[in-house]
C-alpha cells in the first residue's frame, strides 16, 4: 500500500465553531457582524494587494525611466538590440522557456553585473522583445548599420558566453551564433577565434599544459604549432580590436568585457613570450 502524505487540518472547523458560539451567545445579529466583520476584512485585504501590486509597478517603472534617463542613447540602443537579438535567438525553437529566461537574467546579472535598476530595466527590455514582431534579420541588419565593425565583435562576444553558459552548448545556437557573425560581416578568423576560445575553456577542468597552449592559441586565433611571427601578428591585430577605449561609448558594461577579453589576450601573448624566451 502506498503511504499516503497527511496534510495540515485547515480552519473550517474553527470557523463553524466560533460561528455556533456567537449565535448561543449573541444570536443571528452577533453572527451577521461576525461575517460582515470578515467580509470587510478580507475586501480590505484585497484592495492592499492590489494597491501593493500596482504600487510596486510604479516603481520599477519609475526605476526603469530613470536609469534609461541617465544613460546614452548610443548603450540603450546597443542594450535594446542584444537583448532583442538573445530573445530571438532563445524562441527559434518556437517557444521561450523559463530556464532560458533564468539564463538570460542571470547573464546579464551576473557576467554583466547588473545593479537592480539595470535588471529592472533588462526584465522590461525581455518583456518587449518576447512581444516585438520583428525577424532576426531585421535586428542584425539595423545592428550592422548603427555599430563598427568592434562593437559587433562585443555582441559575437557576448553571444557565445550565454550559449555556453549551457553545458553543453546547444548545436542550434552554435550554428546560429555562426550565421549571426555571417550575417554581421565579420571575418571568418575572428569568428573562429571567439569559438575556439570558449571551446577550449569549457574543457579547464581537466586541463593539462598541452590543453592550456591550446587554449592560448585559440584566444588568439591560431591553430597549435603557429610560430612566434604569427603570434606576434595575431596579438598586434587582436589588441587593436579589443582595446576598450573602442567600445567605451556602449556603457562600463561592455568596456570591462573588452578588458576580460584584453586581459584573456595579453596572458596568452606573455605565455608565448616565454616559451620562445621573447623572440
Amino acid at each position: 500500500m502506498e503511504y499516503r502524505r497527511h496534510n495540515q487540518p485547515g480552519c473550517g472547523g474553527c470557523l463553524l465553531i466560533t460561528a455556533l458560539i456567537l449565535l448561543a451567545t449573541g444570536g443571528l445579529p452577533a453572527v451577521a457582524n461576525f461575517f460582515g466583520f470578515l467580509f470587510l476584512s478580507g475586501l480590505i485585504g484585497v484592495l492592499l494587494l492590489i494597491a501593493a501590486f500596482f504600487g510596486f509597478s510604479w516603481y520599477v517603472q519609475r526605476r526603469v525611466s530613470m536609469y534609461e534617463a541617465s544613460q546614452t542613447e548610443t548603450h540603450k540602443r546597443f542594450v535594446h538590440l542584444l537583448v532583442h537579438i538573445l530573445v530571438k535567438m532563445a524562441q527559434a525553437d518556437g517557444h521561450f522557456t523559463k530556464a532560458e529566461l533564468k539564463t538570460m537574467l542571470n547573464f546579464f546579472q551576473y557576467s554583466l553585473r547588473y545593479n537592480q535598476d539595470q535588471m529592472y530595466w533588462v526584465k522590461q527590455l525581455i518583456k518587449d522583445a518576447r512581444d516585438a514582431d520583428v525577424d532576426m534579420n531585421q535586428l542584425l541588419t539595423e545592428f550592422r548599420n548603427s555599430f563598427a565593425y568592434e562593437p559587433r565583435l562585443i555582441l559575437l562576444e557576448l553571444i557565445y558566453q550565454l550559449i555556453y553558459t549551457k553545458q553543453p552548448p546547444d548545436p542550434a545556437e552554435l550554428a546560429q551564433a555562426r550565421r549571426i557573425a555571417q550575417f554581421l560581416q565579420i571575418s571568418v578568423y575572428d569568428q573562429r577565434t571567439i569559438e575556439a576560445k570558449y571551446q577550449y575553456r569549457q574543457r579547464r577542468e581537466t586541463a593539462t599544459a598541452a590543453s592550456n597552449e591550446e587554449h592560448y592559441y585559440a584566444v588568439l586565433g591560431l591553430e597549435v604549432g603557429a610560430d612566434f611571427v604569427a603570434i606576434k601578428k595575431a596579438y598586434r591585430k587582436l589588441s587593436m580590436q579589443y582595446h576598450p577605449d573602442k567600445v567605451s561609448h556602449l556603457g562600463e558594461e561592455f568596456k570591462r568585457v573588452a578588458e576580460e577579453k584584453m586581459k584573456e589576450i595579453n596572458a596568452a601573448y606573455d605565455y608565448f613570450k616565454r616559451k620562445y624566451n621573447g623572440k
